[in-house]
């Protein structure tokens, strides 16, 4: 709704609303409330409240401490029954009795700056209730204040409407058993949509007897704290027929006091934080799961830069060689960030190394697999070697050689990579194991616990990479 349609909703309020300033001064009062005080808001605007209606007694002392209460705390406090004499405008003074809600309305900065006040004029209720203990009036009388009655309940309703759709939840507690008197959607909503109305704490929520909160309002109840908690952790049937599920909620209990200063129930506020706290949960384990790859990517940097320096002659191609090693390993942490460090798909890692030769010289294709981020590093570096040895001495390093690379999933779960050349170069075994196949060996073997079989033969090299189901089967079966 736009600012404008607020004004004329509150405009429009059947029930009695005004606002007040930290200095208790009016800066907004509806139609409804100037009827109830007999005062047009032009000569209630900038001025205090209780210069207006002064009351020294009890009254305005307990309403005075409640706007305290609101200003100090930044929570809701309700009057239930006060009683506040009003002057009317030919200047006769009136004793009337109210029930009043006090709400903080907070600025920018989330700081209390106005209080709200809702009344409704319970006199009529009052006189009634006097009346039983004196013989009834003539029967005209008892209809005025039948009717004048309904009137108070209907503008009570509205602002207990307000309160039935706040986007926080609310609950009404009564008696030291804390029975549900008043229940908003909201908390309807969090509670897996029970009705709870009529019964205590224990009997409509039994999951939560074990876990200190009836305790916590026996206390509110006895001693008129005020009790607040920020992401408590409370495990709540919150669907129908399931069992209850972790749930992290910002909350107070706040005592209601009568008309005397006794405590009659509890009033329950907050706002369901499931969401955000899960998602700073994932937050710290993506963090803690990307400083343990860094540092595994940093050691495996290390130890291809040793291996690819030690012992040789040629610095420049050595410099290729690690160069093109650790590029392979940027292009794999890249795909992994671009999935936020979950997984990645074979096929992609293939066409990433693959990509440079042509369709005529390159077959590759397989079932969609995803491999989990080690997996993703690992079978990036084994690939790229692989790539690039065909390059250098294999079928890629002559144009009528071909390469074809297969993939699937074996009657184990195994992740089978078939890597085969031909019309290449006749292959043969290397009579020392050059630092290249010791790093397949390291990565496939070492680091993912699977099998590597090379066969050199007469029509070129053919290749078959094993990998564990473990690899890679618990983040795939999100995708199945």
């Amino acid at each position: 709704m736009t600012e404008l349609d607020f004004a004329r909703i509150f405009q429009a309020l059947p029930s009695p609303f005004m606002i007040l300033d930290r200095e208790l001064c009016y800066v907004a009062a509806n139609p409804a409330y100037e009827a109830v005080v007999g005062t047009p808001f032009a000569q209630l605007q900038g001025q205090n409240l209780f210069s207006l209606f002064p009351n020294e007694g009890e009254a305005g002392v307990r309403l005075r401490q409640s706007f305290e209460r609101v200003l100090a705390t930044g929570e809701p406090d309700t009057l239930a029954y006060i009683n506040y004499p009003i002057t009317e405008a030919d200047g006769t003074v009136t004793n009337r009795y109210w029930t009043a809600v006090h709400v903080p309305l907070t600025g920018p900065d989330g700081t209390v700056q106005h209080v709200m006040q809702n009344t409704v004029d319970v006199t009529e209720l009052v006189r009634m209730r006097e009346a039983t203990t004196l013989p009834y009036g003539s029967i005209s009388a008892a209809t005025r204040l039948i009717e004048r009655t309904r009137e108070t309940e209907a503008s009570s309703a509205e602002f207990r409407r307000l309160f039935q759709q706040a986007p926080a939840f609310v609950a009404v507690l009564s008696g030291p058993n804390h029975v549900f008197t008043f229940t908003s959607d909201s908390y309807t909503k969090l509670i897996g949509g029970r009705d709870v109305i009529g019964q205590t704490v224990a009997q409509a929520l039994p999951e939560v007897i074990d876990q200190g909160f009836i305790e916590v309002l026996d206390k509110v109840y006895r001693e008129g704290h005020v009790h607040a908690a920020e992401g408590a952790r409370v495990m709540l049937e919150n669907e129908p027929g399931r069992p209850a599920e972790e749930t992290f909620l910002d909350f107070s209990y706040n005592p209601i006091r009568d008309g005397a200063g006794n405590i009659t129930g509890v009033f329950v506020q907050g706002m369901d934080r499931t969401e955000s706290v899960r998602a700073v949960r994932r937050q710290r384990l993506m963090i803690d799961e990307l400083n343990h790859r860094v540092k595994n990517t940093l050691a495996t940097v290390q130890s291809i830069a040793s291996q690819t320096l030690r012992n040789t002659s040629d610095f420049a191609q050595a410099r290729r060689a690690l160069e093109a090693r650790i590029m392979a390993l940027s292009n794999a942490h890249t795909m992994l960030s671009d999935r936020h460090w979950r997984d990645a798909e074979v096929g992609n890692l293939v066409h990433q190394e693959l990509s440079a030769f042509g369709d005529e010289q390159v077959d590759y294709g397989g079932p969609t697999l995803m491999v989990n981020a080690k997996t993703t590093v690992a079978l990036a570096l084994v690939l790229h070697e692989m790539a690039a040895n065909a390059a250098r001495h294999g079928a890629l390093s002559v144009p009528e050689g071909n390469l074809s690379v297969k993939w699937r999933r074996d009657g184990e779960g195994q992740l089978v990579v078939d890597w085969v050349e031909r019309n290449g170069p006749t292959p043969t075994e290397p009579v020392r194991q050059g630092f290249g196949a010791r790093l397949l060996r390291m990565v496939v073997t070492g680091e993912l616990g699977g099998g590597l079989d090379l066969n050199y033969d007469q029509d070129g090299l053919r290749a078959q990479v094993l990998i564990p189901a473990a690899a890679y089967a618990e983040q795939e079966a999100r995708f199945d």
